[in-house]
């Protein structure tokens, strides 16, 4: 016979499918030629019009497996984080999802079962074997390299090595229509995205524009180029979040739809700001991913403790929650989060946010225009008129939204918002500034949640060390552990940039209200003597909190003390 069992497993797998009749299988299994796999693809394709699709599932049928459409999937900057993409790229191999302690890799051979027991090790997840096309795999992993090479070419277009060559014509780039600023602004977010950024920062100095990304909370240098070329890409930015291009004098604040500028499936917003500087205008743009969900509030950096309470307090019918914190320490994905977690049929949610970051299925939210007189005061109002159940105010910054909000969260409503303070005790002196009454305050709060952002440290290549000094102190008082910890190693691995870290953890400082803590509020006494009251009622503080996550080896001593000083 010139047909393989497997083969014939796969043509058994058409059949039942209905894509082949009994006849036509033994007409190709009669075949006096040889036909390999690619031979009778060829065959199957040509002369009895078998999709590519089709081919895979019933190959991966024949497997046992499960089939995956490859071309489907968008590579997007989290895919790499627990399985390097060279390893990816030498194996065949894509990571294309995890559910709970699954992990889900698309394979090419579905032979391949060595790989799958290296990426069990590697990443400590039990591994999922899906079935790919080959060819799929290939053009997506050689498509992800590729992004950075591309934005090269593009620099080059205009004329100059990163800043380096200054012979640039002034006519190519007097329009921010023109050709090479149209693809340097689409290159900068294409690249940005890529590579895991949050913000894109453009900055005009003297004689040069500088394009800085930040990444995991770090700013980093990505593109020097010359001075000439900021007038019209940062136009063309406005251009792409419909601003107005000749108001240089004050600042804006917009939105980029990009799918409308891009022939890649990359589905992402951009909030934009621009500002005038001395020389020049700058701008900054954050990357809001459409395509990326909220995460479970388990995996936002909560201890045990912490988890358990803030679970209880958005169960709660009625009172108010406040998030604190400096903007990018992760204050609305846990919003979010929280949301998601309560969010039922049987429940009104409401949202007055500026701007919407993420779109939420079941819950109704509210964009602010602040032009046309549609504040966060003038939605709430609103919202107390409709009978939500639960409420999020994007922030509470006037005395207005302030007292409105105290009034939400005593009448029977959930109020959930945030509030720009250092740590969790401050932000009742913070409502007390804004004009909103000590026993108002005490009556409507649930819970202060102040939070940070802390590197993770790469757990490819981080080294074990025993802490010494200043570090064996400040640990031991902190939470008691003089055990050994991890450092980052400087000079790091492909996994993680070469940076030592990867990724990002919150860290918390949760403050629920008790009795002792609302009559201190009511007696107006000071922020120092609410913390030292909290803490006795098992408050951990974020420096705590930051050594319970060296101390598990999430991130490493000198992260921590960089992102909260130690407790006086």
């Amino acid at each position: 016979m010139a047909i393989g069992k497997v083969q014939q497993q796969i043509l058994a797998k058409l059949e039942e499918m209905n894509r082949l009749s009994p006849e036509q299988q033994e007409t190709i299994l009669a075949t006096p030629t040889d036909l390999n796999g690619n031979a009778l693809d060829k065959l199957l394709q040509e002369e009895y019009r078998i999709t590519d699709f089709q081919l895979l599932v019933a190959r991966a049928r024949a497997h046992g497996l499960a089939p995956y459409n490859v071309q489907r999937y968008q590579i997007g900057p989290t895919t790499f984080e627990r399985i390097p993409e060279d390893f990816c790229q030498q194996n065949l191999v894509l990571p294309v999802g995890q559910v709970g302690e699954y992990l889900l890799v698309a394979f090419a051979n579905p032979f391949e079962v060595t790989v799958a027991t290296k990426i069990h090790e590697m990443t400590g997840k039990k591994v999922v074997r899906l079935l790919g096309r080959e060819k799929e795999l290939r053009d997506k992993l050689s498509k992800n390299q590729q992004v950075e090479a591309q934005f090269t070419d593009v620099v080059e277009q205009l004329g100059t090595e990163f800043g380096l060559n200054e012979e640039i014509k002034e006519e190519d780039l007097a329009s921010e229509e023109s050709g090479p600023i149209i693809d340097l602004a689409s290159r900068i977010i294409e690249d940005a995205y890529f590579a895991g950024t949050s913000d894109i920062h453009v900055e005009p100095w003297e004689k040069e524009l500088i394009v800085r990304y930040r990444i995991d909370g770090v700013c980093q240098e990505k593109l020097r180029l010359p001075g000439k070329v900021a007038g019209a890409l940062v136009a063309r930015f406005k251009i792409m979040s419909n601003l107005d291009i000749a108001e240089r004098r004050l600042p804006q604040d917009g939105r980029i739809i990009f799918k409308q500028f891009t022939k890649k499936s990359i589905d992402i917003d951009l909030r934009v700001s621009t500002a005038p500087l001395n020389h020049g205008e700058g701008m900054v743009l954050r990357i809001l991913d459409k395509q990326k969900s909220t995460l479970p509030l388990q995996m936002l950096g909560f201890t045990e403790g912490n988890l358990a309470i803030y679970r209880r307090l958005i169960r709660q019918p009625y009172g108010m929650i406040l998030h604190c914190g400096p903007t990018g320490s992760g204050k609305s994905m846990t919003l979010y989060s929280a949301l998601n977690e309560i969010n039922a049929s049987d429940i009104v949610i409401r949202t007055a946010e500026d701007p919407i970051e993420y779109t939420l299925s079941g819950i109704n939210q509210m964009q602010m225009h602040r032009q046309i007189g549609l504040t966060f005061a003038t939605a709430l109002r609103s919202f107390l008129r409709q009978d939500p159940d639960v409420i999020l105010v994007g922030e509470i910054r006037d005395r207005e939204t302030a007292e409105i909000a105290v009034e939400a969260a005593l009448t029977g409503h959930l109020l959930l918002s945030t509030m720009h303070t250092n740590d969790a005790p401050s932000a009742v002196a913070r409502m007390t500034d804004m004009g909103v009454e000590p026993f108002m305050i005490s009556a409507s709060l649930l819970c202060v949640c102040a939070q940070r952002l802390m590197r993770r440290v790469c757990k490819n290549c981080r080294q074990t060390v025993e802490p010494e000094g200043r570090e064996k102190e400040l640990i031991e008082k902190a939470i008691g552990w003089s055990g050994p910890i991890f450092k980052h190693k400087s000079d790091g691995c492909p996994r993680c940039n070469r940076s030592g870290y990867k990724g990002r953890v919150g860290i918390h400082e949760l403050m629920e209200i008790n009795e002792e803590l609302v009559e201190g509020i009511n007696r107006k006494i000071e922020t120092a003597e609410l913390k030292r009251i909290a803490i006795r009622h098992s408050m951990k503080t974020l420096h705590q909190d930051s050594m319970l996550k060296v101390k598990d080896g999430i991130t490493t001593f000198e992260e921590a003390l960089a992102t909260v000083p130690p407790d006086l």
